[in-house]
């Protein structure tokens, strides 16, 4: 497999900062992926340079403050997504839309989620990754930053089917997982 420029480079930072990759680059064009644990502001960091190093262009959805003055256009280059918080009405179905429209254009669509949805440490993780791609019929890509490893990168990639099966799968994918605070990184579950 011939590599880019971009991903050599971020190959070459990984290593240099003592990173590993596992796993290998997502099969689906479209799809969901879910990234934890999620304990720290360098999770972004990495998760940039790990997409470049698998050579993949993701999607994320950050506040809109993020957006606001010279960082805006930085943040979309890298992929961002503004979200209005305090007006995230049917999120969801807006997500989902832009899946549908990804397909029509035959454009890639790589949304990255972190469930856990903060840094702090939560007892639930939120439910909105599972209902987009079950809404626009994407598979889910699990990813993970795992520092006590010092590794990350892609693992198991599933359309949802059922809720419980596909929860315990996605608690096994984490279940040696540590984040870069590990007391941040609650239990894999969602509220009943």
């Amino acid at each position: 497999m011939q590599l880019s420029r971009r991903s050599r480079l971020a190959r070459a930072l990984l290593h240099l900062c003592g990173w590993s990759l596992e796993g290998s680059k997502p099969h689906a064009r479209r799809c969901v992926v879910v990234a934890a644990p999620h304990t720290s502001n360098w999770d972004f960091v990495w998760l940039i340079l790990m997409a470049a190093a698998y050579d993949v262009s993701i999607n994320w959805l950050g506040k809109h403050t993020l957006f606001a003055g010279p960082a805006g256009p930085v943040m979309r280059w890298l992929g961002g997504i503004p979200v209005h918080r305090a007006t995230a009405n049917k999120l969801v179905e807006q997500i989902a839309d832009a899946f549908a429209s990804a397909a029509r254009e035959d454009e890639s669509l790589m949304l990255v989620i972190p469930p856990e949805g903060t840094r702090r440490r939560v007892d639930y993780w939120k439910s909105g990754f599972y209902h987009v791609a079950r809404l626009a019929n994407v598979p889910i890509v699990l990813s993970v930053l795992d520092y006590g490893r010092r590794s990350g990168g892609f693992g198991d990639e599933f359309m949802p089917v059922e809720i419980e099966t596909d929860m315990t799968r996605i608690r096994a994918f984490y279940a040696d997982s540590s984040g870069k605070y590990p007391d941040r990184f609650g239990p894999v579950r969602l509220r009943d």
